[in-house]
């Protein structure tokens, strides 16, 4: 096996043509050199996942535009909340910027040291949904890093420097998120989906909020939450994206980092029943008040430490 070094995984497994099937022609074995079926190499898929970072590649070795590389990823942990925070950058661009997805106020020095380490420009400090177990970290952000915009949905009737909706999309270079509405743990819940083009990372990644979790999904009881509505949201906007489809949760509370859409398809435990077998389910969790709920929401509602004296703009779309 050969190790393939790359800056944003640990390593990649490559696994060579057999020899058997090499083209050894008298004129190039009189060379002592090989040429390789048209198929070339095959670079496997492997991802590797801890508490803190999930590193994910795919390659091949034909003619087609690479995707490796340009996307920097890492997966963050906040134990509190068991809060997941996520950082992306595009680092093949001159300025290298980034995003930030649901940070977390008690995790913000943390965020800001690894951007500053990696060189990074963050442009966007994003949020999926206004959280109700954390207060979130924009407005802290927004406060120690000028220039930086927080961003939210409009449908969450919060305040932030960018209000998006569903089919917009939000660049950082040459790389973007798309916005898919995925309401019912809140009246604002949306999905960002990385983008589907050559350049993109593939498979591609989903960040769901709290609107699917990994084996399971988010609360339906307050915020304006409705179990139906959920239930379409995760079946019309998520479950219909490719299965190899990467599933990034706001919160795990069992240690996994990552699933696919094609495991929650079959494997979640509320979400493959039926619509009103799925509204049974939730009607019955019983689940405890949040006990950060009564001073998260109010703070989460303004961003955290939002600037309301700022004008919101919408985002860009297609």
């Amino acid at each position: 096996m050969v190790l393939l070094h790359m800056s944003t995984l640990r390593f990649c497994l490559v696994k060579p043509t057999p020899p058997s099937l090499w083209n050894l022609s008298s004129k190039t074995h009189s060379k002592t050199t090989l040429s390789f079926p048209k198929s070339g190499l095959k670079f496997q898929t492997h991802g590797f996942s801890s508490a803190s970072n999930t590193y994910t590649c795919t390659a091949s070795t034909d003619s087609s535009p690479r995707t490796l590389g340009r996307l920097l990823f890492r997966q963050l942990f906040e134990k509190e909340s068991s809060t997941y925070t996520y950082l992306l950058a595009d680092v093949s661009h001159p300025h290298k910027p980034a995003i930030l997805i649901d940070p977390v106020d008690k995790t913000v020095e943390r965020d800001l040291s690894l951007v500053k380490e990696l060189g990074l420009k963050l442009i966007y400090a994003m949020n999926t949904h206004v959280h109700a177990d954390h207060v979130t970290g924009t407005g802290l952000i927004k406060s120690k890093v000028p220039g930086v915009k927080s961003v939210i949905s409009k449908a969450s009737n919060s305040k932030a420097d960018v209000l998006v909706e569903a089919g917009e999309t939000i660049y950082f270079g040459d790389l973007f998120l798309e916005v898919r509405a995925t309401p019912g743990h809140t009246l604002g819940c949306v999905t960002y989906v990385t983008g589907d083009g050559p350049d993109h990372p593939q498979p591609r990644m989903a960040f769901t909020g709290d609107a699917l979790l990994i084996r399971g999904c988010g609360r339906t009881d307050f915020q304006g939450g409705s179990s139906r509505q959920l239930y379409e949201s995760v079946h019309s906007q998520i479950f219909t994206l490719p299965e190899d489809t990467l599933v990034y949760p706001a919160h795990d509370y069992k240690g996994f980092t990552v699933s696919t859409v094609g495991e929650e398809k079959l494997y979640n435990p509320r979400l493959t029943k039926d619509e009103e077998t799925f509204e049974k389910i939730m009607e019955n969790l019983n689940l405890p008040y949040p006990k950060l709920i009564d001073a998260a929401v109010p703070a989460n509602m303004v961003c955290g430490l939002q600037d309301l004296s700022a004008k919101p703009v919408q985002a860009a779309s297609n």
